[in-house]
């Protein structure tokens, strides 16, 4: 797929996407959020991709937030209904399962939330908005030491979006949470380091450099198809009400797992003293994981 807004660069298993819109700051659109969900529907198909970078184009932003060029109406989406007609109908109500009801932001957070392949962050610059939003369903964070982050919602009449009321407060406390959503005040990358909301900070010619290694870490040893579903696994039980919820799934996934091809080559090369050669693939083996959706009957 061509992309306008976005770039897609893959390079021995690692895939860079950037956000493209140097004019704007990076600002987020409706085309760049259809645009990052297609890219990460390609690499979660590419089995030569094993984890996932997002950066910014430049060294100002990473991504400045909604694009506001449409001035106060910005955030009426209902005015940008067109001929088509908006969710708000003439006697007043509202049809909520209209598209334009749904925030686009959160349509990128929940992509990256089910997303096959690591995704990291590589924050360099301004992160504002959903500028941060989006990367809170990422498994890594790294800033460069000029990142600014601001969840600034509150001071444009609005509430936190992309689900980030549910992934902040797991990710940085409920206190962190409260104070950064409620002032909307802009935070610099140390005291972000220091919240929890990134893992590392880093010189800016340093920072893709990091991402990668950090990609490479968390992939070079590992069974793509374990990983994917260990990431799964780990985001869902943040929820869960009780340990059993992941006793059932552990079950499962072990279960399902340690019959396949990719157990017997993890053991083996354990013993043969050798780096492993897993062969199974994410993108034809990841239908099974609706097999352990359904909770089995343990007491």
């Amino acid at each position: 797929m061509a992309y306008d807004q976005i770039r897609l660069d893959k390079h021995e298993g690692i895939a860079l996407l950037t956000l493209h819109r140097p004019e704007r700051m990076n600002a987020f659109t409706v085309e760049m959020m259809h645009e990052i969900i297609a890219a990460i529907d390609e690499c979660d198909a590419d089995d030569g991709v094993r984890a996932v970078i997002f950066t910014g184009h430049g060294d100002r932003a990473y991504c400045a937030g909604a694009d506001l060029s449409a001035g106060a109406s910005t955030f009426d989406y209902d005015k940008q209904g067109g001929a088509a007609g908006g969710p708000v109908a003439a006697d007043g109500t509202v049809d909520w399962s209209h598209d334009l009801v749904r925030d686009g932001g959160g349509r990128v957070s929940m992509r990256i939330f089910d997303a096959k392949k690591p995704v990291i962050g590589a924050i360099n610059g301004a992160a504002v908005g959903v500028g941060v939003t989006m990367t809170l369903p990422m498994d890594a964070r790294l800033a460069s030491d000029n990142a600014r982050f601001g969840f600034v919602f509150a001071r444009r009449g609005l509430v936190p979006e992309a689900a980030s009321s549910w992934f902040l407060p797991r990710i940085v406390g409920i206190a962190n949470a409260v104070d950064l959503c409620y002032s909307g005040r802009l935070i610099s990358a140390a005291e972000a380091l220091d919240k929890g909301l990134v893992q590392a900070v880093h010189q800016p010619g340093e920072l893709i450099d990091a991402a990668i290694a950090k990609a490479r870490e968390m992939t070079a040893d590992s069974a793509p198809v374990s990983v994917a579903l260990t990431r799964h696994m780990l985001w869902r039980m943040m929820g869960a009400p009780h340990p059993m919820s992941a006793h059932r799934w552990d079950s499962r996934v072990i279960f399902a797992r340690g019959r396949g091809p990719d157990a017997a080559e993890g053991v083996s090369s354990f013993l043969e003293k050798r780096p492993p050669a897993f062969a199974a693939s994410v993108a034809n083996n990841y239908p099974w994981f609706a097999e352990f959706e359904e909770s089995p009957p343990y007491a």
